[in-house]
């Protein structure tokens, strides 16, 4: 049986997970399984594009494809977000002249050389002398010389052509609008309603944005990834890795409103901090362009994601190489073999742990650590993870042990959140009742998702009384003796 065929049943072979986004490359069902035999683990619906009734169908194609696999998939929708747009020029196009004086304002007419129209009434009155606006992703780089509440006179710092509704960054001001607009909530609705495990808030600027989603979200519980892309954002990280359930380097537009060079130290800062907090943080963007048109990446972008893998990342993300490229099935193939070379690497383990995340005063996180301890001093061959919301699997996960971590819940929407969760095995199964229970079923389905052969040991870890959420205050070493599988059949 091939590698790929016994991913049926068996872990990937690495801990970091693949995140890749459809479109109209990748939509059809057939195209979705070739995706999930290359190595995706979880699958990004990009609401920017489609209707709903173009991601139904991925979403059902997505859901069969678990049962056909006998694996949880995780689906994560990512919300437009405030996108802030110029208008539309007389000719669809115009040219501001490099150091030249343009204008935006509240005027409706179609615009020109000189001036265009900007339907966001909420910047005018917040836009002060040199702060910069940036257009169609900062091509045309533009500084505030005077504003009002009809007018934004501008020196272009960098001129060109600018045409139709192109996208406006704003890096240098809190834009005082929602992180949900109209179409968001309608979005948000969709996907909740279709049962997606993540959804994604693009444009967060403050925690308050992610409490807004959430309210929304209500009782669906539906996770929430924090997409940073504003410097507003990075000005709190602490309080908005606090509030969501997973953070995304988006270094599309984070890229645009900062200089390019300030993004890698960042990216690290930011990984690094939601690491610390145990929360899976996503590395987004760019990650393999070239594979856009081209069999094979460049060696830089191979050494991106390979950083990005060193570097503890939870999971790394394919946009437009799986979404709209010519070589969908090969990108996620490439990024599964650079993402296995680098966790092959002998220096792998130091440098994943290089950072330290000293546990919590609490026992739930002393045991989580002490499972990395155990198992870096006595063979182990699996740490199998008994949970019923995740919060044990990822603190587990925090540590970065060198084994598998095999995650056994009976909820689906947690075994589906655990695919963006680095190292993580999951598999929905029947809740235990009693301690003798736990012990068996750990065995058994150590073996029967090969994470563990006839003689190895195991960690199993548990919270009593069993079933209480937030509850891990057990944790037993066993031995696995084989004949477990032949026990009982009705996991």
């Amino acid at each position: 049986m091939s590698r790929r065929d016994q991913s049926r049943i068996d872990p990937r072979g690495r801990k970091v997970k693949i995140l890749a986004t459809i479109g109209p490359a990748s939509r059809s069902p057939e195209m979705l399984e070739k995706l999930v035999r290359a190595g995706a683990d979880a699958f990004r619906l990009n609401m920017s594009h489609g209707s709903h009734a173009d991601h139904e169908p991925v979403v059902a194609a997505i859901r069969a494809l678990e049962k056909q696999f006998a694996r949880p998939i995780a689906i994560l929708a990512d919300l437009q977000g405030p996108k802030l747009r110029v208008g539309t020029f007389a000719e669809g196009q115009a040219v501001i002249r490099h150091s030249g004086h343009f204008v935006l304002d509240r005027d409706p007419t179609p615009g020109d050389h000189n001036r265009v129209h900007l339907p966001h009434p909420e910047l005018f009155g917040i836009m002060e002398r040199g702060q910069r606006l940036l257009i169609n992703d900062g091509k045309i780089r533009l500084k505030v010389l005077e504003a009002d509440d009809n007018r934004i006179l501008c020196s272009a710092e960098v001129g060109g052509v600018i045409s139709d509704r192109k996208g406006v960054n704003v890096p240098d001001a809190e834009v005082p609008i929602p992180a949900l607009t109209e179409k968001d909530r309608r979005d948000l609705a969709f996907a909740t309603e279709q049962g997606a495990d993540w959804i994604a808030l693009s444009f967060v600027q403050r925690p308050e944005d992610i409490a807004e989603a959430r309210k929304l979200i209500g009782t669906h519980g539906t996770a929430i990834c924090a997409k940073i892309e504003k410097p507003k954002a990075v000005d709190r990280l602490d309080s908005i890795i606090e509030m969501a359930d997973g953070i995304m380097v988006a270094r599309g537009d984070l890229g645009v409103e900062l200089e390019p060079f300030e993004v890698p130290p960042l990216q690290k800062k930011i990984v690094n901090m939601a690491r610390r907090a145990g929360k899976p943080v996503i590395v987004a963007t760019q990650m393999l362009e070239s594979m856009i048109e081209a069999p094979t990446p460049t060696r830089a972008e191979v050494s991106d994601v390979a950083n990005a893998v060193y570097d503890g990342a939870d999971a790394v993300m394919l946009s437009a190489e799986s979404a709209a490229g010519a070589w969908p099935e090969e990108s996620v193939a490439m990024m599964d073999r650079i993402a296995v070379q680098v966790e092959r690497d002998e220096g792998y383990k130091a440098r994943v742990r290089f950072l330290e995340t000293p546990p919590d005063a609490t026992t739930s996180d002393a045991l989580a650590h002490a499972c990395m301890t155990i198992a870096d001093t006595v063979p182990i061959s699996a740490i199998t993870v008994f949970t019923a919301s995740g919060s044990t699997a990822r603190r587990v996960a925090r540590e970065r042990p060198a084994t598998p971590v095999l995650v056994l819940t009976p909820s689906p929407r947690t075994a589906r959140r655990m695919g963006l969760l680095w190292g993580a095995h999951a598999v929905v199964t029947k809740d235990i009742g009693s301690f003798e229970e736990m012990i068996a079923k750990g065995k058994r389905m150590a073996l029967r998702h090969k994470v563990a052969a006839a003689g190895a040991k195991l960690i199993v870890l548990a919270g009593v009384p069993f079933g209480t959420p937030g509850a891990t205050n057990l944790l037993h070493v066993v031995s696995v003796t084989g004949d477990e599988l032949d026990k009982h059949t009705g996991d």
